[in-house]
């Protein structure tokens, strides 16, 4: 007489994080810097949804950075508050799902009513592993969720690879922030980052230049234009100047 079999029970792991590991995520990523906080639920006063501040173009931005730099070019003003919100945007994104396997849902955010901080009043998101391509899937969630909608609504003339350059290089700079606090994330952070920058409109904007995720890119996001600006460590002017070229902005 043969006893009962053992059968191996397959444990099925959730898609959906529960909302207590996202926040302890996103709390945990926000000591890394500024552009890594995002605030969470609260009152709603004082906050908009960031789908209407893209609508509008991003004006009191656009006006307010402009003016921050003394430059008359609202296309200047345009290009670095975008490249501030994609900074804001890709930090938070990058750093929950290489540290905590979290990849935070920002189809609610919202935005100050004044300032470009960012707030999210439900914690929700997905294990990392649970997701099939997960490059695609941050790329849906930054790209082609925000930014695509960001660049649809600005009132300014900015060249779309322009923006595309400003949208790597702040997802590589937020990469180099997370390896200088976290050096241990290398390897994830440089196989997510690689492949984000061979996905649809991130391919062909630059190239990683060294280990520590060093950056030079192939377009400039016009800081040398404003009368105290220069050129960025990783402006693609830098390369052009060298050999005797003309630097263009398209």
């Amino acid at each position: 007489m043969t006893g009962p079999r053992n059968h191996q029970v397959r444990q099925t792991i959730p898609r959906a994080a529960p909302a207590t590991e996202v926040r302890a995520a996103l709390r945990d990523i926000a000591g890394l810097g500024g552009f890594f906080a995002v605030r969470l639920g609260g009152p709603d006063v004082g906050w908009h949804p960031v789908t209407e501040s893209y609508a509008r173009g991003f004006p009191d931005l656009v006006a307010a950075t402009a003016a921050r730099h003394r430059s008359p070019e609202l296309r200047l003003g345009a290009s670095i508050a975008q490249l501030g919100h994609a900074a804001r945007l890709w930090s938070p994104v990058l750093a929950c799902t290489v540290l905590h396997g979290i990849v935070p849902d920002l189809s609610g955010l919202q935005r100050a009513d004044e300032g470009p901080a960012l707030r999210l009043p439900d914690a929700t998101g997905q294990y990392a592993e649970r997701v099939p391509r997960l490059a695609d899937e941050l790329y849906g969630a930054v790209m082609t969720g925000q930014l695509d909608v960001l660049r649809a609504g600005l009132r300014v003339k900015v060249a779309p690879r322009l923006l595309d350059g400003n949208s790597a290089s702040a997802l590589v700079e937020a990469g180099r922030a997370i390896l200088v606090a976290r050096p241990g994330a290398r390897e994830r952070l440089t196989v997510l980052i690689d492949e984000l920058l061979r996905t649809r409109r991130l391919a062909g904007t630059g190239r990683i230049t060294g280990p520590e995720l060093t950056f030079r890119r192939r377009s400039c996001c016009l800081y040398y234009r404003a009368p105290a600006g220069a050129k960025c460590g990783d402006c693609g002017l830098l390369d052009r100047t060298a050999h005797g070229t003309q630097h263009t902005d398209d």
